[in-house]
């Protein structure tokens, strides 16, 4: 995922992992936090995001998303380094010898409303509440699934092999990986696992050897008859070919390309059409989480995805619209109308508002809990990516009722991609939608222009001027200069500048194009930008005692700085979110500095720092107001 590859590395591949008295200690804290909110919180119902609780549900239905995402990690692991779980079920391979018959069934035009409404009584994630109301024209979907049956069709034609079934970005994953089938089947060629680190030269395509009567990578009493075989969690099985086939969205495209011009991916407002689910007003059962529906494969009911006319179909006639396996559709993962992140985890959903994540409907066989299963859940992962995901096709000679996200996103290292219209037929006039993060704004070149000037053009005087202050409350209060983090650091002005004070800086921005522009006037002591003009650092700065690091939040390896400057409080999503782990980065006696705009006063600043934070002085200069804070004893 582009927004985390700077973090999988951040501190430039530094991080040492805390003493295992260090990890005691923390998980000491946290329990007395969480034994203290269960035994002192009211526990009053519905459970509100302003609850206390909530912070525990979130936590615990966090963790149910990683037993679904570390069962796909799991299953791309070596076979040999996986065991069964005692009373693990397959879902059995077929129904019946008939072969299935995935016909269309049409879906007259209608009206369609989604988003989760504020008062149903389950945990929510911030991207599912808000409501959309929109007009599904009349369409055509499958019965079914895609199955591995339909898609192995695709294979054979060659469809890993021919480019113009494939997007331009599909392409790219094709040949970067050498795919030739789904990542999930096993074939005796020696395919690469394509799982990336220490996995990307393994093999689960190895070619079959016979040792002490058992071959490898299948199970006992098993032969093998075809071709292909399947990889499920924890065994190599026969190819289940009546199951949905697992792939990601680019394979689903490519499919639906080979199919015919006419075929696509559903939407998300034609995914809820099919669904007819009730209104949710009414009551609580309209969500497969309350039914307890022995009729779906969701909560683990198998250890696999099922054949796909297994279960009944919906009064429509679709099957396996919840459970199975995600479903992904064509639009980009955006909040909906309304949309509001919150500070105790602001970055679940909002970096991935950038155009390049599409949605997954349904959940899988592997989904859990009130959000994972619920009727209400939006996920969404790269394109490129792996869930238990399938697919079923649409045809329709009507625009697609499609919300695409449309933002510039810099990526470090590669720069802002292109991200044209995936569909056959859309408005292309309706269908594009500013990103609900309101954070990518600041990701175009008029305000990377605008800030290089601020910072080391025609603002510079009052630049200097801030960051003399900045040296004048460090003297006057003794504060140490081992250490300085500035959040918020644009392109850098200022974090060089405290290079001179501070025998290390750590300078982080959200924003990838100011990151960007940071580490080139770093590297290279100079940039040009706008019309002739020249952003430069003087050469008695010794650049090489900054590191700049593009972060959406503050990890732990942030910690321990003796001076804190923040100043991008007026351009963040939620600034709560970023306050209240301040006191996880700073010495005990060290000083923190906030630069903000005139609309945050004192008292607001103490009501969301003063808990751990008292105010020692503060100053305005012209718009800008700056206080100077200690941590309280």
């Amino acid at each position: 995922m582009s927004w985390d590859d700077t973090e999988n590395y951040r501190m430039g591949g530094s991080y040492k992992w805390p003493s295992l008295a260090d990890v005691l200690e923390y998980r000491r804290q946290v329990k007395e936090v969480v034994i203290d909110v269960i035994e002192n919180a009211p526990l009053e119902f519905p459970i509100t995001p302003q609850s206390p609780w909530w912070s525990l549900f979130m936590g615990m239905e966090h963790e149910r998303i990683h037993l679904e995402t570390s069962s796909v990690l799991i299953r791309q692991l070596p076979i040999d380094h996986v065991q069964k779980p005692t009373n693990w079920i397959y879902a059995p391979p077929k129904i019946s010898d008939a072969a299935v018959r995935n016909e269309m069934i049409t879906v007259p035009e209608g009206t369609v409303r989604f988003g989760k409404p504020v008062d149903f009584p389950s945990y929510g994630w911030d991207n599912e509440y808000g409501q959309v109301e929109m007009n599904a024209p009349e369409f055509e979907a499958s019965k079914y699934l895609v199955t591995n049956r339909e898609f192995f069709e695709f294979v054979n034609a060659g469809g890993y092999k021919n480019k113009q079934y494939w997007t331009d970005e599909g392409w790219k994953w094709v040949t970067y990986c050498g795919a030739n089938h789904p990542t999930f089947w096993v074939c005796q060629e020696g395919c690469k696992s394509r799982c990336g680190a220490a996995l990307s030269s393994y093999s689960h395509c190895l070619p079959r050897v016979v040792e002490n009567g058992h071959a490898n990578g299948s199970m006992n009493g098993e032969t093998n008859t075809t071709k292909y075989r399947y990889r499920t969690v924890y065994d190599v099985i026969d190819m289940p070919w009546d199951w949905p086939v697992d792939i990601n969205y680019h394979e689903a495209k490519a499919f639906c390309k080979w199919k015919g011009p006419d075929y696509r991916l559903p939407t998300e407002a034609e995914h809820h059409r099919m669904r007819g689910d009730p209104d949710p007003s009414t009551d609580i059962l309209c969500d497969p989480v309350f039914r307890k529906d022995t009729n779906i494969n969701l909560q683990f009911k198998y250890g696999s995805s099922n054949p796909v006319n297994m279960f009944p179909a919906t009064p429509l006639g679709f099957h396996d619209i919840y459970g199975n396996v995600w479903e992904w559709v064509e639009d980009h993962f955006n909040g909906l109308p309304g949309f509001e992140a919150t500070y105790l985890y602001n970055d679940f959903s909002t970096p991935c508002f950038d155009g390049r994540h599409t949605l997954m409907m349904g959940g899988s066989w592997a989904s859990t809990g009130s959000s994972e299963a619920s009727r209400f859940s939006r996920y969404a992962f790269r394109r490129h990516f792996f869930q238990h995901a399938g697919f079923r096709v649409v045809k329709s000679a009507n625009p697609a009722p499609v919300r695409l996200c449309g933002c510039e996103v810099y990526v470090l290292g590669v720069g802002v991609e292109d991200n044209p219209v995936q569909l056959p037929i859309c408005d292309k006039e309706k269908c594009w939608l500013p990103s609900t993060n309101g954070q990518f704004q600041y990701e175009v070149e008029s305000n990377l222009v605008n800030l290089l000037d601020e910072e080391y053009g025609g603002g510079i005087q009052k630049t200097n001027s801030q960051i003399a202050y900045y040296e004048s409350v460090v003297q006057k209060y003794n504060c140490k200069t081992s250490s300085a983090l500035h959040i918020g650091c644009g392109a850098g002005y200022t974090s060089l500048m405290l290079s001179k004070t501070f025998e290390s800086v750590v300078g982080i921005d959200y924003c990838g194009r100011y990151i960007n522009s940071a580490m080139q006037i770093q590297k290279d002591g100079r940039l040009k930008f706008g019309s002739g003009k020249e952003a430069k650092i003087p050469d008695t700065i010794d650049a090489k005692k900054v590191t700049f690091i593009q972060l959406t939040w503050l990890p732990n390896e942030i910690e321990n700085h003796d001076f804190v400057l923040v100043e991008f409080l007026d351009r963040v999503i939620s600034p709560t979110s970023w306050l209240v782990k301040l006191w996880e980065c700073i010495t005990t006696d060290g000083l923190l500095v906030l630069s903000t705009s005139s609309k945050w006063t004192i008292d607001s600043l103490t009501r969301e720092i003063g808990k751990w934070f008292k105010m020692v002085e503060n100053t305005a200069q012209r718009d800008k107001m700056i206080t100077v804070w200690k941590m309280k004893n």
